[in-house]
């Protein structure tokens, strides 16, 4: 008996060596699929599974070499493929034990679109702009990849999602604003676009952001701990990135567009530390210093006062870390007892604008929103002076002043401002004010700015000016009575 079970285990060592393919076929993971867009112009890794020791020979369409690679030990491989300018379908071909055959890829820009339900939504939430725009949605050079809400106690090497085309049954639950911003570059650049849709409505930032960064970090580490928890989506640091972002890292893309805050009002006062955490460490597992654009949150009644005015002002400080940019929105609102605004169109053109200036160099129209610069004070007098606003300043047509300017002495009271446009600039004043200090605009929950740049930038209108303040006082951010 014991002679037997010798020669079987001999026979089957002999076996799996000399055919080491015969258990276990080339395997690929989810986002290498029919229907891709791979970066243009790049390097991309490809990459799977297959049996150790294994002899994978990798042939693309656009090139005429056959490439090959020896899966390790572990079972793995992979290969770094260059890809040509933009065009398509083109097909890739896996040979091993077995063949596979990716078919109707594209090459052109691929972008990763990610946050919590504003950049969720979708036409399952009915938004009149997008459901208008299903029937005539199909396009070929439009590709969406659409994770679905997943978490993990420990990165993923895979997630359960392909590729599809554009189209109205595509379009349907895929994110809308990733659909604006993918439209007009795929409009503007004439190449095609892959967006990857990974939000889950709800989210803290923390819940994207490598677990051991947060926890390793006092001040991250205490405001995680006042996350409350719910039936509804993740609040433990690292479960959605390990599930959601960790699959996808090894995938080279363009750059990256984040649509989230509203979880993280009630602890802006760290929000700035977790963001630029959360971008480095995707850039690092990347290794790619991409481009992230990301969007302002919208006015917004919450139950505390100013904490959605400090939100913003946490997101507006983001803007100092390297190749960063910010889509303001406060003008964008129908209804501040709405955190879910439906203008998603004007939210993904400008963020598309954001990424043909900076990132394409095309600077067709303007993309930043006049920024706070410096103040000088004359007697009872506060003159405000902008960047990003080359043209001037102008009052939103139909409307006969300009609100949410607000004036302070050492009282720290602030009174609404008298507000005269003049140029770049603005001079406020009130009549109870004798020697004003301190200036704020557009600095509560639910402040809608109506002064903009003169340019006319996505969607015809200039852009709002970006709410800001000049001091640095203790905020009330008690409950609203």
């Amino acid at each position: 008996m014991n002679i037997r079970l010798i020669c079987f285990s001999l026979l089957s060592f002999i076996f799996m060596s000399v055919c080491p393919g015969a258990f276990a076929n080339i395997r690929l993971p989810a986002v290498l699929s029919d229907n891709m867009v791979l970066q243009q112009q790049s390097t991309v890794k490809l990459w799977g599974w297959s049996s150790p020791g294994e002899k994978i020979f990798i042939t693309t369409s656009w090139s005429t070499m056959i490439d090959s690679t020896i899966a390790s030990g572990d079972a793995k491989w992979n290969m770094a493929v260059k890809t040509p300018a933009a065009g398509g379908p083109y097909t890739i071909t896996f040979k091993g034990s077995n063949t596979v055959v990716l078919s109707n890829v594209m090459i052109g820009e691929v972008w990763v679109c990610s946050g919590q339900s504003n950049m969720e939504w979708s036409s399952l939430n009915g938004l009149p702009q997008i459901d208008a725009e299903l029937p005539n949605s199909a396009n070929i050079n439009i590709r969406f990849f659409h994770i679905p809400k997943t978490t993990a106690l420990t990165p993923q090497e895979d997630c359960a999602a392909t590729w599809k085309e554009c189209n109205p049954e595509t379009l349907k639950g895929f994110s809308a604003v990733a659909y604006y911003f993918g439209k007009q570059l795929q409009q503007q650049l004439n190449v095609p676009v892959g967006l990857i849709n990974t939000s889950w409505g709800g989210t803290p930032a923390e819940v994207w952001t490598p677990e051991q960064l947060v926890e390793n970090d006092p001040e991250l580490k205490a405001a995680a701990a006042k996350i409350g928890t719910t039936n509804w989506w993740p609040n433990a640091p690292g479960r959605a990135y390990n599930a959601m972002i960790a699959p996808i890292t090894s995938f080279n893309i363009a750059g990256a567009i984040w649509y989230q805050g509203e979880s993280n009002a009630a602890t802006a006062s760290t929000y700035k530390q977790l963001m630029t955490t959360l971008i480095d460490s995707w850039r690092k597992d990347w290794k790619k210093d991409f481009p992230f654009y990301y969007v302002q949150i919208a006015p917004f009644a919450y139950g505390n006062k100013n904490i959605g005015a400090l939100l913003r002002e946490a997101q507006a400080q983001t803007l100092t870390h390297p190749n960063t940019g910010m889509a303001v929105i406060t003008d964008l609102v129908d209804d501040v007892k709405n955190i879910h605004p439906h203008n998603k169109k004007d939210v993904g053109a400008r963020l598309a604008a954001w990424a043909l200036a900076e990132t394409y160099y095309k600077e067709d129209f303007p993309y930043k929103s006049p920024v706070y610069r410096n103040m000088e004070v004359n007697k009872n007098k506060v003159t405000v002076y902008f960047d990003n606003a080359p043209k001037g300043l102008i009052i939103k047509e139909g409307e006969k002043k300009a609100t949410e300017f607000y004036i302070a002495g050492d009282d720290q009271h602030f009174l609404p401002a008298d507000v005269k446009i003049d140029g770049d600039h603005v001079i406020l004043s009130n009549k109870q004010i004798k020697n004003p200090v301190a200036v704020r605009f557009a600095f509560s929950n639910t402040a809608i700015a109506n002064i903009f740049s003169k340019e006319a930038g996505p969607g015809g209108q200039g852009l709002p000016v970006t709410p800001f303040r000049t001091d640095k006082w203790e905020v009330d951010t008690g409950k609203v009575e």
